[in-house]
């Protein structure tokens, strides 16, 4: 039989999950600055007190669900890279699979967009690194190991390729179709194909 205690436990879990789902809707749909707390409490049927007992704040709510879709998005880049044997075809995998997953309005008004604003660039910068930039810098070093491309310090290319990423994610969830996908999709080849 199940003690009290576990119980409770199995409670506040169930009640912080269904706040970060209901909190990820609503700031993807709305984005931070027009989300209240209020408005988080009702959507999931809970008290405003609720809240402040799982979280500090509004703000503490979105940097969990920042942290999960910043999870999701590099796990999807990985799966992608770890389907592919040869390290430039993981590279390139890997790019693409965050341009498409960067693309979906959700991803960007979270990660891209209210990320920066609400956390501040050096704590968005240091989750971004500890989601996926670390991932980036190690595809390039081996890439660098392998003689793929040329002999460079990693760390200012890997800047320079998540900043594009980041930057055509943004305007594929903003102004593109399809037929952008593919087309920034080939200019990334393109680019990319510059560093071999």
């Amino acid at each position: 039989m199940e003690s009290a205690t576990a119980r409770r436990i199995a409670q506040r879990e169930q009640t912080r999950r269904l706040l970060l789902d209901r909190g990820r809707r609503l700031f993807a749909r709305y984005g931070y600055a027009d989300v209240g707390v209020g408005e988080l409490a009702a959507t999931a049927d809970v008290t405003k007190g609720a809240i402040y007992h799982h979280f500090t704040g509004k703000a503490a709510v979105f940097r969990a669900i920042l942290e999960q879709v910043q999870e999701e998005v590099g796990a999807r880049v990985a799966a992608a890279a770890d389907a592919r044997t040869d390290p430039w075809d993981r590279f390139t995998a890997g790019c693409h699979a965050f341009l498409e997953a960067g693309a979906d309005p959700a991803v960007r008004r979270i990660m891209l967009i209210d990320g920066p604003a609400v956390l501040g660039w050096d704590e968005w910068r240091r989750m971004d690194e500890a989601a996926s930039g670390r991932h980036l810098v190690e595809a390039l070093e081996e890439l660098v190991a392998a003689g793929t491309i040329a002999p460079q310090p990693v760390a200012p290319l890997a800047r320079l390729i998540s900043g594009a990423l980041n930057e055509a994610a943004l305007w594929l969830a903003q102004e593109g179709d399809a037929a952008d996908v593919g087309a920034t999709t080939a200019a990334l080849d393109r680019l990319l194909g510059g560093l071999r």
